[in-house]
């Protein structure tokens, strides 16, 4: 029987480009997208007959954890795996508490996310290794995400291999051959970036991260 699932994420270059990692195995069917929590509790109404959902995190109206933490309470039979570009603490931990079952980066190819999505409706949870390290780190120690130092900046480690990218001058396109990452990945992880520095262009995010020791 075909796994009946749902994309949801504000990005149409990144549903296309999870449907397409999906199109390469015969035994997934997509319901529908949807193009933030709002939408998908709509669709949820009348699709419900569904095994999974691709959640994405930031998105407008309604977020990815609220709208886990919605569909969970409404539809506890459906599997939920956040599938975004952001792998800080904040995010993860949120997304755990609000039931998600897996947390997945775009970044990964498609026979993992095939894998993690099998291993997730089989009752484990699918995790990107570098996830899975923040999770354990998190479970050890709980009162990081409560009492966290007040550093100014959080930047996760992949925002990080950009900025330091960024500081060599390379265009998006270089960055993103470099890191095997899409370039609408690359920019997000820049935008992201962008707002952590509370900067507006690539020189200023270079010069504060230099000023602050982040490169």
């Amino acid at each position: 029987m075909k796994i009946r699932y749902a994309i949801v994420d504000d990005n149409s270059f990144l549903i296309h480009a999870t449907k397409e990692k999906l199109s390469f195995f015969d035994d997934f069917d997509l319901r529908f997208t949807a193009i933030h929590g709002k939408d998908v509790l709509e669709k949820l109404e009348k699709h419900s007959h569904i095994d999974l959902i691709l959640m994405d995190i930031e998105m407008p109206v309604m977020n990815g954890v609220e709208a886990t933490a919605l569909v969970k309470s409404r539809y506890p039979h459906i599997k939920i795996i956040i599938l975004t570009v952001f792998d800080n603490d904040d995010h993860i931990f949120n997304a755990i508490q609000a039931g998600a079952d897996g947390y997945l980066l775009k970044e990964v190819d498609p026979e993992s996310l095939k894998n993690g999505i099998l291993e997730t409706l089989d009752g484990g949870a699918a995790m990107t290794p570098s996830i899975a390290m923040k999770t354990l780190r998190l479970l050890r120690n709980p009162k990081s995400i409560e009492y966290k130092d007040d550093k100014e900046y959080d930047l996760s480690t992949r925002e990080t291999e950009v900025l330091e990218q960024l500081a060599q001058g390379l265009s998006y396109t270089k960055i993103a051959d470099n890191l095997i990452l899409s370039p609408s990945t690359v920019r997000k992880h820049i935008e992201n970036i962008y707002k952590k520095l509370q900067v507006h262009s690539k020189m200023e995010a270079v010069e504060k991260a230099r000023n602050n020791n982040l490169i």
